[in-house]
């Protein structure tokens, strides 16, 4: 097994730049749905869950371009479709994220069963408890 062994008494100095973090990007971008206004969104991971993520909100509407370096611009003026390409949908646990800010912006909403990864049973009932 790798470990680290760290040593105190030296002092720390520089500078570092923190990749982007699919746990804290996917809820981001969802709610770029919430507001008609356009939203930047910075040091984006540029990984096939936020990737198909983009797509899903592309299929409701959502204008998307890109930004600068891992940063990318999200307006939605309107949401044309509150229906969820199921394909793309089933790729990602995280499509469920969709139904808050649907059902705020259109009153309703229509969702495939999300996908992701086989790690085991993940419940949606608090979801639908929190929609509730």
């Amino acid at each position: 097994m790798e470990r680290f062994v760290i040593e105190g008494g030296h002092r720390l100095s520089g500078t570092i730049r923190p990749a982007g973090n699919k746990n804290a990007a996917l809820p981001l971008l969802a709610a770029t749905l919430l507001t008609s206004e356009p939203i930047i969104l910075r040091n984006m991971p540029e990984i096939g869950d936020v990737v198909t993520k983009r797509a899903l909100l592309g299929g409701l509407g959502v204008h998307i371009s890109p930004a600068g370096d891992h940063s990318w611009r999200f307006h939605t003026p309107e949401i044309r479709n509150d229906n969820p390409d199921p394909a793309l949908a089933r790729r990602i646990r995280t499509s469920i994220l969709l139904a808050g800010p649907l059902l705020a912006r259109r009153g309703h909403v229509r969702l495939p069963r999300p996908g992701g990864d086989a790690i085991g049973r993940r419940r949606l009932d608090t979801h639908f408890q929190a929609l509730k």
